[in-house]
């Protein structure tokens, strides 16, 4: 099946400036958000508390709500809707987690039935997480995302480029640096982007270019999708943590068809001029891409709309990742192989000039 046809011809490289400029406003606004609130905003997952999931039978005001449960003295952080405004579901935070709060439950249905009597209650769920197992779950996220960012790293080089060793022996230093400067007591996230700068880097240097333009895509993928959370005051759970590990393997999947794609071109067309065979080679997979795209975008809007409160947050990380995933494939890693061609045949024309 094709939504596209065969013979499209659209100018996508020519207007890669264009989409430089709004990447770059995306990613300068998802920066200023996280640095304007003080870093992402954790769900009880990883900043340790106590969360209360509570149903009415009619609505009642969360201000209400949370000035009837201050006698059981729990450090409220916050009260706010859950789901649909009819559903009367509430979700009540608190920074309090300790063993004593094991008949949480009944002492907090006690408490809304005494101010309540006329508006039945349930508790719906509790679920408390310590701050220290809050803490090494936060670390542990995010170094499942580098170690999944690394081992694309050395599955691109062996794909494309067939330096499967060199990548590896890459891979390897940088696991034996990371742990070393764990131990030393540098945090996980300055380790992290630490990390992220030496595979760059050591990615350009060991002309790794295929490699380089997946890295930098999936880097630009979840910076925005972390930069939206941000921005519409949205919790980092451990759902929304799977959700970007998912991200990163649907856009490295549509990254890999346009790379495909472009190493074929490369050898059937090798004097044609660079950009016209990435141009060409985005256009004849754009079929395939839009279409594996929408498929997986309809699914995840059902999730969105009729998954309910626990999945909305998990729907709506993927309806990001799925959009901008296909967007980077097109617009990022693609134009990173340009400017790398660019950048190495440069200085051989100069050479060739002063002879």
């Amino acid at each position: 099946m094709q939504i596209i046809k065969p013979d499209v011809n659209i100018n996508f490289i020519g207007k890669r400036r264009i989409a430089y400029v709004f990447s770059a406003v995306l990613i300068l606004a998802s920066i200023i958000s996280l640095i304007a609130k003080g870093g992402p905003s954790y769900g009880i997952d990883f900043a340790g508390g106590t969360l209360v999931q509570i149903r009415f039978s009619e609505p009642v005001s969360p201000r209400d709500i949370r000035s009837s449960l201050q006698s059981l003295e729990m450090d409220i952080t916050s009260v706010q809707e859950f789901g649909q405004a009819h559903e009367a579901e509430y979700l009540i935070r608190a920074s309090t987690s300790t063993a004593a709060m094991e008949s949480l439950a009944a002492t907090m249905s006690k408490a809304l039935t005494d101010a309540y009597p006329d508006n039945p209650v349930e508790v719906r769920r509790v679920e408390m997480v310590g701050p220290k197992v809050g803490k090494d779950l936060r670390e542990k996220a995010l170094l499942a995302m580098f170690s999944a960012i690394l081992f694309i790293v050395v599955y691109i080089s062996g794909r494309f480029e067939l330096k499967w060793m060199l990548s590896i022996v890459m891979a390897a230093c940088l696991f034996v640096v990371l742990f070393f400067l764990k131990g030393l007591g540098v945090s996980i996230p300055i380790l992290i982007l630490m990390a992220v700068v030496v595979t760059l880097a050591l990615s350009f240097y060991l002309k790794l270019r295929f490699a380089a333009g997946a890295i930098i895509a999936l880097i630009h993928d979840i910076m925005v999708t972390v930069g939206v959370f941000s921005i519409t005051n949205k919790e980092f759970t451990l759902p929304i943590i799977a959700a970007l590990l998912t991200i990163i393997g649907y856009s490295l999947n549509d990254t890999i068809i346009v790379f495909d794609r472009i190493r074929e071109n490369l050898r059937k067309h090798h004097k044609r001029p660079y950009d016209q065979v990435i141009n060409g080679s985005i256009n004849q997979t754009l079929s395939r891409t839009l279409l594996t795209s929408l498929t997986t975008l309809v699914v995840v809007v059902a999730l969105f709309v009729l998954g309910g409160g626990i999945i909305h947050d998990f729907a709506f990380a993927l309806i990001i990742g799925v959009v901008i995933g296909t967007y980077s494939s097109i617009y990022v890693a693609s134009p990173v192989l340009l400017a790398w061609h660019k950048a190495a045949t440069q200085p051989r024309a100069k050479r060739g000039g002063k002879r």
